[in-house]
């Protein structure tokens, strides 16, 4: 089929590359066993955000694939894979690091393309923090050792120690806001553990997974460790969690969905992480520098257009620096460039979806009907645009009674309210069901501290915000989620520790 003449026409516009219009325009089959099958079945339609039209199709899987896959992967952990020696795993990982990397321009594309982000965002954060994950991670494959103890309480003489083995076949459901940063994530900490993967991409963003699959086969992983299978998540999704050859699950996405999946994951008892939505608060002090703040609050709320599991989407503002605050970031979100992903000078771009958008609009009249105060951006009506942007939108005087302070948006939108203690400013930033991340800005070192201390959070930013680094854990609480990504933490999730006993006989 032809290549939509909008999307040509697009991709003309900013010189995408020959090689990635060529991926982009086949159809989308799976990844398993080594190779990319070919599309069978139904096809759903892989549509590209800015011009809302049909870039090709996507397989429409089922859980007969989902299967195949775990079979696969259960065949390398028990082969090739499981008998590898851990430098090796180590030397590949590395390899397929290196690999990325020399990669990063196609891979940058696709992610501008597949979720209509920014290529600038995609250059600098997704495609690093992939390759950054993976190297990370690949020097723990040879470290991951047990440990020796003597017994308290046994008699005679036993030597006791420990061992630590890969879990098993990992499930990783991926979603469309940071696919490939979110699959590296879930994947180098697996394959670092020995544990082999069936990633589920999100239906609307499976492209960077299956083009890490076709290059992890291309340096030298054995076929079935890194399989790839696409279609609707309430299908392959569950059919995964439902899967009794899959021995964890590692989920991103929305709250909602996280419980669904989590609970059919339990029925096999199987190990759970979740990370989850947020609603993640921001505490500026009358402390605080104003223009850094406002700077690190702009790209806390507006990256990827909001689309952000930890955006700092409700600010607590002393009063004595409220209005100057509020000025700079009307100002700053007024500046701020919109236009498609792949103008590298765009900075607000396309929501996912217009199902999305719709969405995000509802919550943007909601705010307005419910009394909230416009700063600037979208009114509660009006027209809407085609290629899927929404501006910017600050709204001052909200109350935890809110929708707009309440509930996770996952858009472009920003929430303010003036406080006038920092008891009132933990209580309310500490009151609604999310606990992913918060931000605190002030120039007294004790006191950000003190704030980070009593804030309930995974994970808290000090004069900036949405900080990630793959020595750091990253998760929630609450409605947030439990479990790891990142860090030495992630590791446990994908180890079993398994304890020996040796009886010593007497001489």
């Amino acid at each position: 089929m032809p290549m939509d003449q909008a999307i040509d026409s697009y991709f003309k516009t900013f010189s995408v590359p020959p090689e990635v219009v060529a991926f982009v325009s086949r159809p989308i089959g799976h990844f398993i066993d080594g190779r990319e099958t070919a599309v069978a079945g139904a096809e759903l339609d892989l549509v590209e955000p800015f011009t809302r039209r049909r870039l090709t199709g996507l397989v429409n899987g089922t859980a007969a694939d989902a299967d195949r896959a775990v079979r696969a992967a259960r065949g390398a952990l028990e082969g090739p894979w499981g008998r590898m020696p851990a430098l090796e795993r180590q030397r590949l990982i590395l390899r397929l690091a290196d690999t990325l990397e020399a990669d990063a321009e196609f891979l940058a594309h696709l992610e501008a393309i597949d979720v209509g982000k920014s290529i600038s965002d995609a250059r600098a954060i997704d495609v690093p923090g992939a390759v950054a994950n993976f190297r990370y991670f690949a020097g723990w494959s040879s470290k991951l050792d047990g440990r020796t103890a003597g017994a308290v309480a046994l008699p005679g003489e036993t030597l006791t120690y420990t061992v630590k083995e890969p879990v098993g076949v990992v499930a990783a459901i991926v979603p469309w806001n940071f696919p490939l940063q979110t699959l590296a994530w879930k994947l180098a900490a697996a394959l670092a553990c020995g544990c082999t993967v069936v990633c589920k991409p999100s239906e609307l963003t499976p492209l960077s997974a299956m083009r890490l699959a076709q290059l992890a086969s291309e340096v030298g992983f054995p076929d079935g460790v890194i399989n790839v299978v696409n279609g609707l998540g309430h299908v392959i999704g569950q059919a995964l969690a439902a899967h009794p050859g899959v021995d964890k699950l590692s989920f991103t996405g929305s709250t909602p969905v996280g419980k669904a999946v989590g609970k059919t994951a339990l029925d096999t008892m199987k190990r759970l992480t979740l990370e989850l939505g947020g609603k993640s608060p921001v505490i500026v002090t009358d402390r605080a520098d104003l223009g850094r703040a406002a700077e690190a609050i702009l790209a806390g709320i507006f990256l990827n257009s909001g689309q952000v599991c930890d955006a700092g989407s409700r600010v607590y503002v002393q009063d004595g620096v409220h209005d100057a605050l509020v000025e700079r970031l009307r100002a700053g979100a007024e500046a701020l460039t919109l236009g498609p992903g792949l103008d590298p000078a765009a900075r607000i771009t396309p929501l996912i979806s217009g199902a999305h958008r719709d969405r995000v609009l509802d919550h943007i009249a909601s705010a307005h009907s419910e009394g909230a105060k416009l700063v600037t951006g979208e009114p509660g009506t009006g027209t809407r645009r085609d290629d899927g942007i929404l501006r910017p939108t600050i709204f001052d005087e909200c109350a935890e009674t809110m929708r707009v302070f309440r509930e996770e948006i996952f858009g472009p939108v920003l929430g303010i309210s003036a406080f006038t203690t920092l008891d009132e400013a933990v209580a309310r930033a500490n009151s609604g069901d999310f606990g992913l991340a918060a931000a605190v800005y002030s120039g007294d070192v004790d006191e950000t501290i003190r704030l980070s201390r009593r804030l309930r959070a995974g994970n808290v930013y000090i004069n900036a915000h949405g900080l990630i680094d793959p020595a750091m854990p990253f998760g929630g609480l609450g409605a947030s989620g439990f479990g790891k990504d990142m860090g030495p933490e992630q590791l446990d999730g994908f180890l079993s520790t398994k304890s020996i006993y040796v009886q010593v006989g007497t001489a």
